[in-house]
C-alpha cells in the first residue's frame, strides 16, 4: 500500500523557515520533517511513498535525489503550486487509480499504530478512516470561582476533544467527489463523507504533534534527541 505525502503547502503559520523551503522540508535535528514523517510509517513496514509537491517543490525533489540513503521507494510528484488538499488527492489518483492507500500531512508526527488503523479501514465500509487526536495544548488554562482564580497551569489534552491528525486510509472511489483542484479534503469532501456516513475515526491516545509554529518546530526538535523520539514509540 503506497502512502501519499501532503507536502505542498505555503507553511505561512511558520514562515520564518518557509521563505526558501517548503513546510515538510523545515529540519528537526538535522533531517526534514517530511523524513521523519515517512520513518513512522517505514519503521511499521510501510516504506512506498509518492510526495505531492507544489511550493518550492525543487527543494523536496532535490533531497530526494541527493540526501536520501534509505532503502526506500520515494517518487515526489508536482501537484501544482495553489492546489488544495483535494485536489492533490485527485492527481495522487491520476497517477496511481483503483488502490487503496494512505494519506498523512508532511508536517506532523505521531505514533500511530498504523497496523490497526489500515485494520479499523479493512473491517468497516467507510471510503476514508482518518485518525483523531488529542490536540496539543497551546495554552495554560485558567478556572475561577467568583472572580478568584483557584487552577492556573497546563490545560488537559484530553480535555480538548478530538481533531483529524491525518494518517489516513483512503478508498480509490472517493475521486468521484473531487471535481477540481479547488476543493480542500478537510472542509470539502471529509463532510460529505460524513453526510454519507462514510468517514471512519481510528482513536489514538498517544503521541501526536503537529509543526505548525516555530515553538512547535523548537519542541520537536528537543524531543528528536530522544532514543526513540516518541512518535517512534509504539
Amino acid at each position: 500500500m503506497k502512502v501519499f505525502i501532503l507536502a505542498g503547502g505555503l507553511g505561512t503559520r511558520i514562515s520564518e523557515e518557509t521563505s526558501d523551503k517548503p513546510k515538510p522540508m523545515v529540519r528537526i535535528d538535522d533531517k526534514p520533517v517530511l523524513w521523519h514523517v515517512m520513518n513512522i510509517y517505514a519503521s511499521q513496514g510501510w516504506s512506498d511513498f509518492v510526495i505531492g509537491c507544489g511550493y518550492k517543490k525543487e527543494v523536496i525533489f532535490d533531497f530526494v535525489q541527493n540526501e536520501m540513503k534509505e532503502d526506500w521507494l520515494v517518487e515526489p510528484v508536482d501537484t501544482g503550486e495553489m492546489t488544495l488538499t483535494g485536489g492533490r488527492i485527485a492527481r495522487y489518483l491520476d497517477l496511481f487509480p483503483n488502490e487503496t492507500f494512505m494519506v498523512t500531512y508532511g508536517d506532523g508526527v505521531g505514533n500511530v499504530d498504523i497496523k490497526k488503523l489500515v485494520e479499523q479501514h479493512k473491517n468497516g465500509r467507510a471510503l476514508v478512516t482518518l485518525t483523531a487526536v488529542r490536540p496539543p495544548s497551546r495554552f495554560g488554562s485558567v478556572v475561577s470561582e467568583n472572580g478568584v482564580v483557584t487552577h492556573f497551569g497546563e490545560k488537559n489534552q484530553a480535555d480538548a476533544g478530538w481533531i483529524n491528525g491525518g494518517f489516513m486510509v483512503v478508498d480509490p472511489r472517493i475521486r468521484e467527489l473531487i471535481t477540481s483542484d479547488d476543493q480542500a479534503f478537510e472542509s470539502d469532501i471529509l463532510p460529505e463523507l460524513v453526510k454519507r456516513k462514510l468517514l471512519g475515526a481510528y482513536l489514538h491516545e498517544g503521541f501526536w504533534q503537529p509543526m505548525d509554529t516555530l515553538r512547535e518546530k523548537n519542541d520537536l526538535e528537543q524531543l528528536a534527541k530522544q532514543s526513540p523520539p516518541p512518535w517512534l514509540a509504539l
